[in-house]
């Protein structure tokens, strides 16, 4: 597989990854966490960083508004829920948070993905 092809199919993949949480909007970000260790903000913040990489720039709120396809503020206010105390101690003992307070916020990527 040539790399222009290699990164087509990629590309097609992260399309098809963004449809499917489109499409499960129930999916919060703290199960995402909690189950793979990675959130909407995580595929965001790894936008922004693979643009920079390629010597390319791009705002953070653009990189979240290309993965949740509205505004994170808007979708926020649309789909997100209060995190349930089940959620917020599985997502505390993974070590993703520094307190119950920034879980229910917004859950933290893995230290690594930051």
């Amino acid at each position: 597989m040539n790399n222009a092809f290699s990164d087509a199919v990629e590309a097609a993949v992260f399309r098809r990854l963004l449809a499917h949480l489109d499409a499960n909007r129930n999916v919060q970000n703290i199960d995402l966490m909690n189950l793979a260790g990675f959130c909407r903000n995580c595929l965001a913040k790894w936008y922004v960083a693979a643009a920079e990489e390629r010597g390319e720039q791009v705002d953070y709120e653009a990189a979240r508004k290309r993965v949740y396809g509205m505004s994170y503020r808007e979708w926020k206010a649309r789909y997100q829920s209060d995190a349930s105390a089940e959620q917020l101690a599985a997502f505390g003992a993974a070590g993703h948070a520094d307190g119950a307070g920034a879980a229910a916020e917004e859950p933290r990527c893995r230290r690594q993905h930051a």
